[in-house]
């Protein structure tokens, strides 16, 4: 177990480090935050003198050893359009992103799993096809679409939950479900899949003809072999419920990262953008070197 730890770890510092060669490059092809940051009424030695203060004067590789060097201090600069850290303003910002994506993932693991794994023991019934129609629509719908029929249902013409703003339970529900819509239904077919392959296989056959009651086979012994890319998946789809709740984030007004992050990118505030998608890659690395490690607590072949 613990070289697998070790490689694992290696791999997540070194992705880190090609990612803040990405994160850098691309923040910079934008243009000259200068015109944006700086009034119009600025003079050309303001603008100079802005360029200067915050290095942007200096040749582009330069840059980057002094932006990684910052990184490593804990120092990921200052905002250009806030002028407060850039990081305490994702860390304010991250916490309403996180109840979010978190929420998200628990709804969608309480409405797919016990979805699959019923559709894979009625295969060919009514209910299977109920299903597998409710996941077809899950993984056909843009997250935004999903989002503003739900806002016209259920804040408009019914006026039953808000249509924006953070803070009651109430604000929770309408974007919950909007991520959890795509999720479960992902969740869902994965489910449907492996509980089928598991429900066929030889041990289960063996345990119905041993005469073990039919609950204890489906939830003990075919669920924790089945739970293995499902778990898999789930690092993953967290990632993606981080990626979409940037969109979520602009359809409800939802104060975390992704309108923090989609202001600063039209303000080419280089800093916050930096420090947003470091942080959120991070998370997303951490996440899954913990469904990693779990996997390979689920099955020791793994770390072998």
């Amino acid at each position: 177990m613990g070289p697998f730890i070790l490689k694992r770890i290696g791999q997540t510092l070194i992705t880190l480090l090609l990612l803040t060669i990405l994160i850098f490059t691309l923040a910079r092809l934008t243009g000259d935050p200068t015109p944006l940051v700086m009034p119009s009424e600025a003079t050309d030695a303001d603008r100079t003198f802005f360029r200067e203060q915050y290095g942007l004067d200096r040749p582009l590789h330069e840059q980057y050893l002094v932006f990684l060097r910052n990184i490593l201090s804990g120092d990921f600069g200052v905002s250009f359009r806030y002028r407060e850290p850039a990081m305490n303003l994702v860390l304010a910002a991250i916490g309403p992103t996180l109840q979010l994506a978190g929420l998200s993932m628990l709804l969608a693991i309480i409405i797919g799993v016990p979805l699959g794994i019923a559709a894979a023991l009625r295969q060919g019934s009514w209910f299977a096809a109920i299903v597998r129609g409710y996941a077809g629509l899950g993984q056909a719908m843009p997250s935004f679409w999903v989002g503003l029929m739900l806002i016209m249902l259920l804040s408009i013409t019914l006026p039953i939950f808000p249509s924006s703003g953070y803070g009651g339970v109430a604000n929770f529900v309408l974007p919950c479900v909007t991520l959890a819509f795509f999720a479960s239904a992902s969740v869902t077919l994965l489910t449907w899949a492996n509980m089928t392959e598991a429900m066929r296989s030889d041990f289960v056959q063996m345990e119905r003809v041993l005469g073990i009651p039919n609950r204890l086979i489906v939830l003990k012994h075919a669920l924790r072999n089945a739970s293995l890319p499902i778990v898999t998946y789930l690092g993953l789809q967290f990632g993606l419920l981080l990626g979409g709740a940037v969109v979520t984030e602009r359809v409800f007004a939802w104060p975390g990262v992704g309108q923090l992050v989609v202001e600063a990118i039209l303000n080419r505030d280089f800093p916050v953008v930096q420090a947003s998608v470091l942080l959120t890659a991070v998370l997303f690395m951490t996440v899954n070197l913990c469904v990693d490690l779990l996997y390979a607590v689920l099955d020791p072949r793994v770390s072998a």
